[in-house]
């Protein structure tokens, strides 16, 4: 299993993209929250492929079944178990990747370090499909932040270099993570959404697959939230986002864009608000100092890769035989994952935060 261990939540990841079922085994949530399965539904369903070409054509439903920890729509306080039926499979499509690995996915690394024994059929363990379970907790977590007013939500900032606009760093609210997070393709901007569309479907047609960003926020997150070094808001947050398929990179505020500036320019400075409360001018930190959180939103940016599997014919090696070959990949793939990956992104946060919030004394 995939675990994600430390002394406030846990939880496990089992599974593998054409086996009979996925699942998750969260532990530590607090008792007696309770969970809305419509809107747990419906964040798990943000995930899930769409039916206008952008995506791909696998059509499963991602209806979680509930184990255990779960009583009359409350946590129990004992592990909350919820498995995900596999059932539109087609693993014929999958059977010459034993010796023949897919370039730019895990085939050949999966190989190597499992002895060969690995599960290829749909990436296996490797699949963007172990995302479903962790959209399921993400979903469960951020339903109980919500309750206590914190709020994350995410965008696709660019698409193969196509920009949308981006929240303001400073003053993003709670309405304006939630208005991207009710459209169905989840933009600010809805022209260069629609031109993002059109640009993905092109990719498609011409065998091809792309990338982008997603930009994140999480809003009023009490200062205070995290500890120094190995125990930072960062290091959760980060630990969860790489844990996403197809993720080259992450920056929080200002990002790279740090190396660029000199003291003056990187430095938020501090004020008083109207209602006493300790702000920041800017938000180059993105609302973490120290691995402990400011007071600010919560900013981030995460690269995704374009898909690996394409249409085209592409050079890799029979690695039993070796030697060279060509490789045409069969099968259904997302021509961009970016979209789907806007969930999953908001679930990581959202884990990584309630997690440190468990320490906070008045939570």
């Amino acid at each position: 299993m995939s675990s994600f261990w430390n002394n406030r939540i846990t939880f496990s990841i089992f599974g593998e993209s054409h086996g009979p079922a996925i699942g998750i085994v969260i532990d530590n949530l607090p008792p007696g929250e309770y969970i809305d399965k419509d809107k747990l539904l419906h964040f798990m369903s943000r995930r899930a492929p769409k039916k206008d070409g952008t995506t791909t054509p696998r059509g499963e439903k991602d209806l979680p079944q509930i184990m255990s920890g779960v009583l009359n729509e409350r946590t129990t306080g004992a592990p909350l178990c919820a498995m995900i039926q596999n059932t539109d499979t087609r693993s014929k499509d999958y059977s010459n990747l034993s010796r023949l690995p897919r370039p730019g996915h895990a085939d050949y690394t999966g190989a190597v370090r499992y002895q060969g024994f690995n599960d290829v059929r749909g990436g296996g363990h490797f699949s963007g499909r172990l995302t479903a379970p962790l959209c399921f907790a993400g979903a469960v977590c951020g339903q109980i932040l919500e309750r206590r007013g914190i709020y994350t939500g995410a965008h696709i900032a660019s698409i193969h270099g196509i920009k949308d606009d981006m929240f303001n760093t400073t003053n993003v609210s709670k309405a304006d993570l939630l208005d991207v997070r009710k459209k169905d393709f989840p933009v600010i901007n809805d022209e260069q959404g629609q031109a993002m569309r059109e640009d993905i479907l092109k990719a498609r047609e011409g065998c091809e697959s792309l990338g982008g960003i997603i930009e994140c926020a999480c809003v009023n997150v009490p200062a205070g939230i995290g500890s120094p070094m190995f125990e930072g808001l960062e290091n959760s947050i980060a630990q969860l986002v790489f844990g996403i398929p197809a993720v080259k990179g992450l920056e929080f505020g200002a990002g790279f864009k740090v190396a660029e500036m000199v003291g003056s320019q990187d430095n938020d400075n501090f004020y008083i608000d109207e209602n006493g409360r300790v702000k920041t001018k800017t938000n180059n930190h993105g609302g973490i100092l120290g691995g402990i959180s400011s007071g600010m939103p919560i900013t981030l940016n995460v690269a995704i890769k374009p898909t690996a599997s394409i249409a085209k014919p592409q050079e890799t090696v029979d690695f039993r035989e070796k030697k060279n070959e060509i490789l045409e990949v069969k099968g259904r793939h997302d021509p961009c994952i970016v979209p789907r990956a806007v969930p999953c992104v908001e679930a990581a946060v959202n884990i990584a935060i309630l997690s440190h919030m468990m320490n906070y004394p008045h939570f």
